[in-house]
C-alpha cells in the first residue's frame, strides 16, 4: 500500500488530524521562538509571545474548524434540498429558524463586547498609569543608583588606604580587619571585602544588618573590576530576603591576579527592596503590554469569534438534532408506505421515536400487522372461492360438454337407423345410405373428438412460470402473425419504452393474446383496424386489444368467458374461457368494454413485480 492509499484510508481518522495539528503547533512554536530569540529579545518577553502565538494557532484552528463544520452542515442541508429529499424542506427551515433566532442577538452581543474590548484597551493604556509606574520606577532606580555610588565611593576610599599595604603580611591582615570595621562604621555599608585578583583576602560583614554569612560576590564582578577599574551588581543576599547591591573598585593593572578589588555593599531590607522591584517589574511589565497591545486585542477578538461561531454552530446543530428527530421517523414511514405498496407486507418500521411519532410508527406497524393478516385472509377466501368457481365452471363445463355431445349423437343415432332400415327392407339403396351414414358418424365423431382435445387443453393446462420477459419482443411476434392475414384490416401495437422487462409466463400470455387477436380480426369487416397496446397504469401492467368490430352485446358480457359459451355459433367455446384462466393463474383480471365509436376492447391488467 502506497503513501496516497494510506492516507484515503486515513483521511477521517481524528486521531491522525489531531496528532498533524499539534506536530504542526510544535514546529511553528518552534520556528516562532528561534526568530523571537534572534532579536536579543528578553526571556520574559520571549516566553509572552510565544504563549501568544499558541494562543493564536489554537484559536485560528477552532475558529476554521467550527467554520467548516458549519458550513458542511449547511451545504448538506442546500444538497439535500436541490435533491428533493423527503424532509429537507422542513429540516432547513428549523436550521433557518435556529440559527436566525440566535444569530442577531449573538451579533449583538459580539460587537457590543467588542466595542467594550476596544474601550477597555485604549483606557488601559491611555491612562495615567504609564506616567506613575515610569516614576516610581524611576525613583527605585534613583534609589539604587544612590546606594550603588555611596558603596562605589566607599570602596573607592577603601582601596585608597589598603593600597599601600602589604597584603601578603598575616600583622597587615589583622590590621586590616580592624580597619575595614572601622571603614564600614563610618561608610554606612554592610559589607566591606578586599581580594587580590579573584582571591579573597580579608572581609567584614555587619550582622545586624542581616547578612548571616558573607555573601559571594562572584567572579565575573572581580574581574569586571579588575579590568575596568569599577563594577556594580544587584542579586539576592543569603537568605533570599531584601536585596544586596554591590560595588567594587580597583586600579587596572597588568596582571589581573595582583590587582587589589575591594567590594562594598549595602542590603535593602526586604520591604523596601520589594516596593521598588515591583515598582521596576510593574513598569517592565506595562512596556511589553504596550508592545503586545495589538496581539492581545486580535487574541481577544478571536476569541470572541470563537465564541460567536459556537454559539451558530450550537444553533444549527441544535435544529438538525430536532429535524433529524422528526424526520428520520417521516422517511423511514415513507420508505415502508413505499415498500407496503409494492406489496410487502412483512416489513415492519423500526425507528426510535417516544413521542407523537411513535404513536404515528406504532400505529403504522400495527396498521401493517392487519393488513397482512387480512391479506393472508383475504387470499385463503380468494383460494377457496376460486375453488368454488373453478368446481362451478367444471360442473358447467360438464354440462355444456354433455350438452355439446347431444348434438353430434343426433345425426349418428339417425344414419345408423337409417341403415338398419333399409337393411331390414333390402333396399337396393342400401349401400348408398350406408356409405352417407358412414360420412355423417365421421363427421360427427371428428366434432366430438375436437372437442375432447379442446376440453382436454383446458383441463391440462399448467401452472405459468414466470419469468422476466420484454414484452414489446413478445407483442411484435405476436402482432406479426396477423399483419396481411385479412385484407383492408390493419393489426397495430405499441408498448410503453418505460415497461421494459416484466414478470410473467411468456407461452401463456402470448396463448391468451392470439386467441384475443384472432377472435378480433374475424370480428373485425375491411375497412377496419385492430389494435394492441400495452402500458403501466396504477402499479399494474395494461394490455388492451381493442376492434372495430360489430361488438358484443350486453347480455352476452358476462356470459363471454364462460366454457363452451359462444356468440360465433361454431367452434368449440373455450377459447376465452383459456383466456381468463391464463389471466386468472397470474394474479391478474379481464373485462371487456364497449369500443368507441364501434367494436370492443378487451382489457388485462396484470401485477407488474412477482407476488411474494
Amino acid at each position: 500500500m502506497d503513501l496516497r492509499d494510506r492516507l484515503l484510508r486515513h483521511r477521517k481518522d481524528t486521531r491522525l488530524i489531531v496528532g498533524g495539528l499539534a506536530l504542526l503547533l510544535l514546529v511553528l512554536a518552534a520556528a516562532f521562538y528561534l526568530l523571537q530569540r534572534g532579536r536579543d529579545l528578553p526571556a520574559v518577553l520571549v516566553a509572552n509571545r510565544l504563549l501568544l502565538f499558541v494562543l493564536w494557532y489554537a484559536n485560528v484552528v477552532l475558529i476554521l474548524t467550527v467554520l467548516f463544520v458549519l458550513l458542511r452542515n449547511l451545504f448538506k442541508l442546500a444538497v439535500e434540498r436541490r435533491h428533493r429529499v423527503l424532509g429537507s424542506k422542513f429540516k432547513t427551515k428549523l436550521v433557518a429558524s435556529y440559527i436566525g433566532l440566535s444569530l442577531i442577538p449573538v451579533l449583538l452581543l459580539f460587537l457590543l463586547a467588542a466595542e467594550l474590548l476596544q474601550g477597555s484597551f485604549d483606557r488601559w493604556f491611555n491612562a495615567p498609569a504609564r506616567p506613575v509606574l515610569e516614576q516610581g520606577s524611576a525613583v527605585a532606580q534613583a534609589l539604587y543608583r544612590r546606594v550603588e555610588e555611596d558603596s562605589l565611593r566607599a570602596a573607592g576610599r577603601v582601596l585608597a588606604e589598603v593600597a599601600a599595604l602589604d597584603l601578603d603580611s598575616p600583622a597587615e591582615r589583622t590590621a586590616l580587619a580592624r580597619r575595614l570595621r572601622a571603614l564600614a562604621a563610618e561608610h554606612g555599608v554592610d559589607l566591606l571585602a578586599v581580594y587580590e585578583g579573584t582571591e579573597f583576602v580579608q572581609a567584614v560583614v555587619d550582622p545586624r544588618a542581616g547578612l548571616p554569612d558573607l555573601p559571594e560576590p562572584g567572579r565575573d564582578l572581580l574581574e569586571e573590576a579588575a579590568r575596568q577599574g569599577r563594577a556594580l551588581r544587584r542579586q539576592a543576599p543569603p537568605g533570599g530576603r531584601g536585596r544586596l547591591l554591590l560595588a567594587a573598585a580597583a586600579e587596572p593593572g597588568e596582571r589581573l591576579e595582583l590587582t587589589t578589588v575591594v567590594v562594598a555593599g549595602e542590603l535593602l531590607e526586604p520591604a523596601l527592596a520589594g516596593r521598588a522591584e515591583a515598582l521596576m517589574q510593574g513598569e517592565q511589565s506595562f512596556r511589553q503590554l504596550e508592545v503586545q497591545k495589538d496581539d492581545l486585542r486580535a487574541s481577544h477578538f478571536l476569541i470572541f469569534l470563537m465564541m460567536t461561531l459556537l454559539i451558530l454552530l450550537a444553533s444549527s446543530w441544535v435544529g438538525l438534532y430536532l429535524a433529524r428527530r422528526v424526520t428520520v421517523p417521516i422517511l423511514a414511514l415513507a420508505e415502508g408506505t413505499r415498500r407496503i405498496s409494492g406489496g410487502e407486507l412483512s416489513h415492519r418500521v423500526e425507528v426510535e421515536a417516544d413521542d407523537e411519532l411513535g404513536v404515528l410508527v406504532s400505529s403504522f406497524n400495527r396498521m401493517t400487522a392487519e393488513l397482512e393478516a387480512s391479506r393472508a385472509l383475504l387470499e385463503r377466501r380468494t383460494e377457496e372461492l376460486l375453488e368454488a368457481r373453478q368446481l362451478a365452471a367444471w360442473n358447467e363445463a360438464a354440462r355444456r360438454l354433455a350438452h355439446e355431445i347431444k348434438n353430434p349423437l343426433t345425426p349418428i343415432r339417425l344414419a345408423a337407423e337409417r341403415v338398419l332400415r333399409k337393411h331390414r327392407a333390402a333396399d337396393p339403396g342400401l349401400g348408398a345410405a350406408i356409405e352417407e351414414g358412414v360420412e355423417v358418424i365421421v363427421r360427427e365423431v371428428g366434432t366430438m373428438q375436437a372437442m375432447v382435445d379442446e376440453f382436454s387443453r383446458y383441463a391440462r393446462m399448467p401452472r405459468p412460470r414466470p419469468v422476466r420477459v420484454d414484452l414489446g419482443k413478445l407483442v411484435d411476434e405476436t402482432l406479426h402473425l396477423y399483419r396481411g392475414v385479412k385484407p383492408g384490416v390493419a393489426v397495430e401495437g405499441a408498448v410503453a419504452p418505460e415497461l421494459g422487462e416484466v414478470w410473467l409466463d411468456p407461452e401463456q400470455i402470448k396463448r391468451a393474446l392470439i386467441n384475443l387477436l384472432d377472435n378480433a380480426v374475424e370480428a373485425t369487416a375491411p375497412p377496419g383496424r385492430v389494435e394492441l397496446r400495452a402500458a403501466a397504469a396504477d402499479g399494474h401492467l395494461e394490455i388492451r386489444v381493442a376492434d372495430t368490430g360489430p361488438g358484443i352485446p350486453q347480455e352476452s358480457k358476462e356470459k363471454l368467458f364462460l366454457p363452451y359459451y359462444s356468440t360465433k355459433g361454431r367452434g368449440t367455446g373455450l377459447g376465452l374461457a383459456i383466456v381468463h384462466r391464463i389471466v386468472t393463474d397470474h394474479q391478474g383480471t379481464i373485462r371487456v368494454e364497449d369500443n368507441q365509436p364501434q367494436g370492443a376492447v378487451f382489457t388485462i391488467e396484470l401485477p407488474l413485480a412477482p407476488s411474494p
